[in-house]
């Protein structure tokens, strides 16, 4: 059985659909399920989906009635086998590294729900968008705590920047109520959140959400019909309250509940004049694609692959590569003592500028300590197991990705090659 279980509902959606599929099947995380279930499409969406399947035989294909997109994922999570259950729309993609974040985040920290930030995307610009920042496991209560305060955003609200067991939906029977139309994935959510005991918040955007114009935020409904229906959703918000605290509880957040009606449904629009904003591609390091015959080619991309992973972890810990570049110099070595800086810059391959505001930031969060001598200084790691666990996972994931597909024989028959050459090339530098 797949670990997991991707879910995408399909409805007229060929122009991106194949990106779409292509980010799924795509992921470093191989071990999932791909279903695509059409409903009812009228444009080529079943012949692309057709077409994945026949390619992966980790897609299945549905093809039925159209019956909306709530009934659509419920059929989904009926079809489901694997231990968790990832969400995506037809229209959006999602990081290569997105599924194996999210797994990792629950198998971590035992989440019953990891809940991640997101790109969001328009046009040729996109934006990192986010809301709990503390990398703490969450009761229901304290996750709650934090909807409280903006309860429309979709973060809370949206299905595709989570990660759900299945194992609670069944157990529940939590599933999309097919007659409501309006909120449907928050309503959903705020029912699978009453069985959490465990929920995590990934520092990390597992997801590239794109606006539609189709979609109810971006349509200019008539506010009678908007109020009649934002009611409906209050009802269920409001009892979501009433089942997750006791009556004292609710008595006194009432009115903080209830300010629910005056919060603004929002998918957070990207500013182009935020220094956040950024080209769609520019927010992860840059690739130049060449030959492949040498040795420079390997070595080029053995150090993207390990920056993409430095980034990664750098988001997790609201850090910069560079700072993060820095700190793994630092770490491996766990004690450096340097007789200037351009000894750092030459090992990290960071300018001066750059070194010392890294520096300065790791400095002030703790993460390295800082010895000056007459001569010298000495650079040490500090209180930063959080950090050096994730260099771990960085140097596991680069080991993955370089021997993926290697037998156990051909991975040593390497390292005794890469073991030569190492000492070839210690012997002309030293």
């Amino acid at each position: 059985m797949p670990e997991v279980s991707v879910i995408v509902p399909v409805y007229n959606a060929a122009d991106a659909l194949q990106r779409c599929i292509d980010s799924i099947l795509n992921q470093e995380f191989k071990d999932l399920e791909l279903l695509l279930i059409d409903d009812g499409s009228k444009d080529g969406s079943p012949i692309i989906c057709d077409k994945a399947a026949k390619k992966d035989e980790r897609v299945r294909v549905i093809h039925k009635p159209n019956s909306g997109v709530s009934s659509t994922r419920n059929q989904g999570i009926d079809l489901a086998r694997g231990e968790f259950i990832q969400f995506l729309d037809a229209d959006d993609w999602i990081p290569q590294d997105s599924t194996k974040m999210l797994v990792r985040c629950a198998r971590e920290k035992n989440a019953d729900l990891v809940v991640g930030e997101f790109y969001r995307v328009v046009g040729d610009k996109l934006s990192r968008k986010g809301s709990i920042e503390t990398d703490e496991v969450l009761t229901k209560q304290e996750y709650a705590d934090f909807m409280k305060v903006s309860p429309a955003d979709y973060y809370y609200g949206v299905i595709w920047n989570k990660l759900y067991r299945r194992d609670i939906m069944n157990q529940y029977n939590v599933r999309m109520n097919p007659e409501v139309s309006f909120c449907e994935d928050f309503i959903f959510n705020l029912e699978y959140v009453l069985h959490c005991e465990r929920i995590a918040a990934l520092q990390v955007p597992v997801y590239y959400y794109v606006k539609t114009d189709g979609s109810l935020v971006s349509q200019n409904m008539n506010p009678i019909r908007l109020y009649n229906m934002k009611t409906s959703v209050y009802q269920y918000y409001d009892r979501f309250f009433q089942n997750l605290l006791d009556e004292e509880e609710y008595r006194n957040e009432r009115i903080n509940i209830a300010s629910f009606m005056f919060s603004a449904a929002t998918d957070e629009f990207v500013n182009p004049l935020d220094p956040g904003t950024k080209k769609v591609g520019k927010e992860k390091p840059g690739v130049y694609f060449g030959r492949d015959d040498s040795l420079i080619s390997q070595a080029y991309y053995l150090n993207k692959v390990y920056h993409q992973y430095l980034n990664t972890a750098a988001m997790k810990n609201d850090l910069e590569l560079s700072d993060m570049r820095l700190f793994a110099f630092v770490e491996y070595q766990k004690e450096v003592t340097c007789h200037s800086l351009k000894e750092i810059c030459d090992v990290t391959g960071l300018s001066e500028p750059t070194v010392l505001a890294s520096g300065q930031k790791l400095v002030l969060r703790g993460y390295i300590k800082v010895s000056l001598h007459h001569d010298s200084v000495t650079l040490k790691v500090n209180k930063a197991e959080q950090l050096t666990h994730d260099l771990e996972l960085v140097r596991s994931d680069l080991h993955a990705a370089c021997f993926q597909n290697f037998s156990e024989e051909e991975m040593k028959e390497f390292t005794g090659y890469m073991n030569r050459i190492s000492d070839n090339l210690k012997g002309i530098l030293s």
